[in-house]
């Protein structure tokens, strides 16, 4: 199997970066044990829901004994609806959650993995976030938790408006908790991550100063145009990976990952195969091996039909 000349190629399917191996080889394929993925803006779509070739092709690599794997900043429970739509259940996937700072058996429900914040931290974070035009959010369980749930409209740069806690509570299927302040969720449960939302163009202007005091302490990245978010420091979906495949007997080598976002940039280098979706970030386009089509057409599917045939 070879691929079009690039010159020839459509303009999203599979660029070629500088530093790529060549994929010409089919025995290259053949190696593959797992598919790790992002959610929203990778496996989803704009509707957030996964197209029926997207689905069809994965759940003919399982069927195969590929294993897949959910990696989101999304909350766990967040994962289940799509994970059942995908049969993760009855064939061991994985779920990594919180950007990689929690990883569950889907089969088993058994926590593999978990980092949570420092609690000193968060406690300093949440009186630090008060200074900003942000609405922090805590997720745990099934729970969201925030401050004032009334207060939770953003601003788009299309000038749209979006209710950013009901957007939140509906795409991770979660019961909005209200709560006088987020020390008291810090007091009484671990907790793996602490999300803010906020209007795109004030998030760009002020993030740096939103995470300057703990740059050394936490991890923080943009998940989204209105979301900056903290968790544990080094964690990463990289780093979850890491630890729990090698367990499972799977190498990084045959590994194939895909993703978007900023927060997918280490888990695309990471892998044996690391695939930016077309609309990924730059700088995820910029260590991939490989760059397919958009969430919107398919591009898994189109990258999976020239990597497993």
């Amino acid at each position: 199997m070879t691929f079009s000349p690039l010159q020839t190629a459509p303009p999203w399917v599979f660029c070629m970066m500088a530093q790529t191996r060549l994929f010409n080889d089919r025995e290259a394929y053949m190696a593959i044990k797992a598919i790790a993925m992002d959610i929203d803006g990778t496996l989803t779509n704009d509707q957030k829901v996964i197209s029926p070739r997207t689905r069809e092709k994965l759940l003919a690599a399982q069927e195969s004994g590929i294993k897949l794997i959910l990696a989101s900043g999304r909350p766990a429970w967040g994962l289940h609806a799509l994970a059942q739509e995908l049969d993760l259940q009855n064939h061991d996937g994985l779920l990594v959650a919180f950007n990689g700072a929690h990883v569950v058996d889907a089969q088993t429900d058994e926590v593999l993995f978990d980092q949570a914040m420092p609690a000193d931290e968060l406690h300093r974070l949440s009186d630090h976030l008060r200074n900003f035009d942000v609405i922090p959010m805590i997720s745990l369980g099934r729970d969201l938790h925030v401050v004032d749930s009334y207060r939770c409209m953003i601003t788009l740069p299309d000038g749209s408006q979006k209710n950013i806690v009901k957007y939140e509570r509906d795409a991770c299927d979660l019961k909005i908790r209200e709560v006088e302040s987020l020390h008291e969720v810090v007091d009484a449960y671990p907790v793996d991550k602490l999300l803010t939302a906020g209007d795109p163009a004030y998030l760009q202007a002020h993030y740096e100063e939103m995470y300057a005091p703990f740059t050394q302490t936490l991890s923080g990245m943009f998940t989204a145009d209105w979301y900056f978010e903290y968790t544990a420091p080094g964690i990463d979906k990289a780093r979850a990976l890491e630890g729990a495949l090698p367990k499972l007997g799977i190498d990084a080598s045959e590994v194939v990952s895909f993703g978007d976002g900023q927060n997918d940039k280490s888990m695309i280098e990471w892998a044996g195969t690391g695939v930016a979706m077309g609309n990924a970030v730059d700088e995820v386009k910029a260590v991939a091996q490989m760059v397919t089509a958009n969430n919107n057409e398919d591009g898994i599917a189109v990258a999976l039909d020239k990597l497993l045939g």
